[in-house]
């Protein structure tokens, strides 16, 4: 009988709704799906929508996480740069600079099996110069392969062009590939030719009527009065969504058998949370 695990992927968590919805709904899925691990991008979880804390590190465990993934904004705030380089369960885009704080991969234990969680970051209409992606994970999967076969990419970028390349690119040599930073889930998960599951974009966990979880009433002011004089705030009113996916691998072989869409709207949640979440840009 073919021995699986099965892996929930959650797409970014935008500031105190998304910590919320991801407190509630992440025990349920875990159980209703029979999750043994739980990958989730927390680069917008800080209370301003913007970078992570030790805390957060702390509260995202607390309530289920295995490894935090980040992106662009992780840098967001100081105090999380010892966190990255001294803990086992978060990491940073793998083609930042060496000298940067922290680590691309990460690996813990999942039911016995050692299981490797690879954060790399795109670079078309991405604004830090990084190195490639593409040569960088290559280079990267020759030392984590040699520790296992059960490997998830974060690859956190803008384009689905480079987002649909990396997936191919990566098919037959890790279990699943999903792209994160966009916040908008996307309807393409399959596996592909070779095993590998993929999936364009998780989502996120934020508000459903906003902009990628900012209050549009802001971010129109943006695109009608460029430049913009004003502030972005984190919305917490109406729906809250938790996006993802949920993988199911071969330990054997680290192929995917199975992927499927994740996607929770729950209207209750905004009347608990603090409302004050601005942020100035």
């Amino acid at each position: 009988m073919t021995k699986t695990l099965r892996f929930l992927c959650v797409g970014d968590i935008m500031g105190q709704p998304g910590l919320a919805v991801f407190q509630r709904w992440a025990p349920k899925l875990k159980e209703k799906y029979a999750i043994d691990s739980i990958i989730v991008n927390g680069e917008n979880a800080a209370k301003n929508g913007k970078g992570l804390t030790p805390k957060i590190i702390d509260f995202l465990k607390q309530h289920g996480a295995s490894i935090i993934t980040t992106g662009n904004h992780v840098w967001e705030h100081r105090e999380v740069y010892a966190a990255l380089s001294e803990r086992d369960d978060v990491v940073r885009p793998a083609n930042y600079p060496s000298g940067c704080p922290g680590k691309g991969v990460a690996f813990c234990t999942v039911g016995g099996y050692t299981v490797a969680v690879i954060n790399v970051m795109g670079r078309v209409f991405m604004r830090d110069p990084l190195d490639c992606p593409f040569r960088g994970i290559e280079s990267l999967l020759t030392f984590v392969r040699t520790k296992t076969n059960i490997i998830f990419v974060d690859f956190h970028a803008e384009a689905t062009s480079e987002k649909r390349a990396m997936g191919m690119f990566l098919d037959g040599k890790v279990s699943g590939v999903f792209g994160t930073h966009t916040h908008v889930q996307t309807a393409d998960e399959h596996i592909q030719p070779l095993g590998t599951a993929y999936v364009t974009d998780l989502g996120s966990c934020g508000a459903l009527n906003s902009v990628i979880g900012m209050q549009y009433e802001q971010v129109m002011q943006r695109f009608l009065y460029h430049p913009f004089m004003g502030k972005f705030v984190v919305e917490a009113r109406g729906p809250i969504t938790m996006c993802g996916v949920w993988i199911e691998v071969d330990v054997q072989t680290g192929k995917a058998l199975k992927i499927e869409r994740v996607y929770i709207a729950d209207e209750t949640i905004s009347s608990t949370l603090d409302t004050d979440q601005s942020s100035k840009v």
